[in-house]
């Protein structure tokens, strides 16, 4: 990926708290039937090898575990938010004019190697420690023995897990550390005006570095 010196992330823990904010990545592999992409809910566990762990798991009807052996590099992308910025937002423009729009994006992209797990402990963990996370918010969490053995036990034998060992962690966060404080300030502004506001609330950060 390209990044620019200003857009480098350099923080570990700032890159794996976008992964786990922002769950849902897109695995890319290489494999003996050639590129291939897929879409899957990731779970991080940040203290397991050097630069972390994820775990996934796919249907066991997808080609993509057959088709990679373990040891295989792949890379996994994480985005967070992202805006259209308008030119007309920086109070610089209406001055020079010399502005143009750009987009902003925070991303990780996380290098490592795969290890197909077909056995049914391992798909449990990650499935039961996946809804563990994302039911915390319901009111009465759903939780895997809430479905009937009989109906749950041929689910599990119907996904295959994949284990990624990180081996490097990249991160790029666009949020216009190019411009100057009053134009970040007014990007800021206006993303904040037009609904969003998760992205608007990066760059003021970015701004209070400027002041």
């Amino acid at each position: 990926m390209y990044v620019p010196a200003e857009f480098v992330e350099p923080q570990r823990e700032v890159l794996h708290d976008l992964i786990l904010k922002n769950p849902f990545g897109i695995l890319f592999s290489h494999g003996c039937n050639g590129l291939d992409a897929n879409h899957l809910p990731f779970e991080l566990q940040p203290n397991e090898g050097e630069l972390g762990v994820l775990h996934a798991h796919v249907s066991r009807n997808n080609p993509v575990w057959q088709d990679l052996q373990n040891g295989d590099e792949v890379l996994i992308v994480f985005q967070a938010e992202n805006a259209y910025i308008s030119p007309n937002w920086y109070p610089s423009k209406h001055e020079h004019h010399k502005q143009v729009p750009t987009w902003n994006y925070r991303v990780v992209h996380a290098y490592g190697k795969v290890t197909i797990r077909d056995d049914e402990r391992y798909v449990r963990g990650v499935v039961a420690r996946l809804t563990r996370t994302h039911e915390a918010s319901q009111p009465e969490p759903w939780k895997m023995s809430d479905a009937p053995k009989d109906y749950l036990e041929p689910m599990l034998k119907a996904i295959v897990g994949l284990e990624i060992e990180i081996k490097q962690l990249q991160g790029k966060s666009k949020l216009s550390q190019n411009k100057d404080y009053k134009d970040v300030l007014g990007a800021a502004h206006g993303l904040a005006e037009t609904g969003h506001q998760e992205m608007a609330d990066a760059m003021f950060g970015v701004a209070e570095t400027k002041r």
